[in-house]
C-alpha cells in the first residue's frame, strides 16, 4: 500500500470505472469523455497533496494497481457538528475484480482516514456508501446521517 502520485491517475480512472460498474452503473468504453475528464481531474488533485490524498495497493505480481480510496478536503460553511468547516469527502474506495475481499479497500480507507486525521484540519469526513461497504464504513466509526443524500441531474 501506498500514496498516490500524479502517475497513478489513470489507475484511479480504471478503479473508478470498476466501482461504477460494480454499483450497476454502465461506466461506458474505455474512450468515453468522462474517462478524459476523470483523468484530468485526478492529475489536477494529486498535484495538490495538502487537499487530496489517495491510497493504492498494487498487485505483488503485475505490479497494477488493485484497489484504492481517495478523500478531498474542501471548506465548508461551520455548523454545530464542525465549527471549523472543514470537512472530507471519502470517494472512489474500490478493488478491481479479483482483487476484492482482501482488505485492501479497507486498508486504503484507513490510510486516507490517517491523513485526514493527521495532515488535515477536518471535522467531518462524508461518503456515500454502498450496503456491501457498510460492515467496514460502521467499524471505522461512520455513522448513518439522519437525513439521506438526495441530488438533482441536470441535463446538459
Amino acid at each position: 500500500m501506498r500514496r498516490a502520485g500524479p502517475a497513478d491517475a489513470a489507475a484511479l480512472v480504471e478503479l473508478r470505472a470498476a466501482m461504477f460498474a460494480a454499483m450497476g452503473t454502465d461506466p461506458g468504453p474505455p474512450d468515453a469523455p468522462w474517462r478524459a475528464a476523470a483523468l484530468d481531474w485526478f492529475g489536477e488533485r494529486l498535484a495538490r497533496p495538502d487537499r487530496f490524498a489517495a491510497c493504492v495497493v498494487d498487485d505483488p505480481a503485475s505490479g497494477r494497481v488493485v484497489s484504492g480510496a481517495a478523500a478531498e478536503v474542501e471548506q465548508h460553511t461551520p455548523n454545530p457538528w464542525n465549527p471549523g468547516g472543514a470537512r472530507a469527502e471519502l470517494f472512489n474506495v474500490s478493488s478491481l475484480p479479483g482483487s476484492q475481499g482482501r482488505g485492501y479497500a479497507r486498508a486504503c480507507v484507513a490510510e486516507v482516514l490517517a491523513w485526514v486525521r493527521e495532515e488535515t484540519t477536518v471535522g467531518t469526513v462524508r461518503l456515500s456508501a454502498t450496503p456491501p461497504g457498510f460492515g467496514i464504513y460502521r467499524a471505522l466509526g461512520f455513522t448513518e446521517t439522519r437525513y439521506p443524500a438526495m441530488r438533482l441531474l441536470l441535463e446538459r
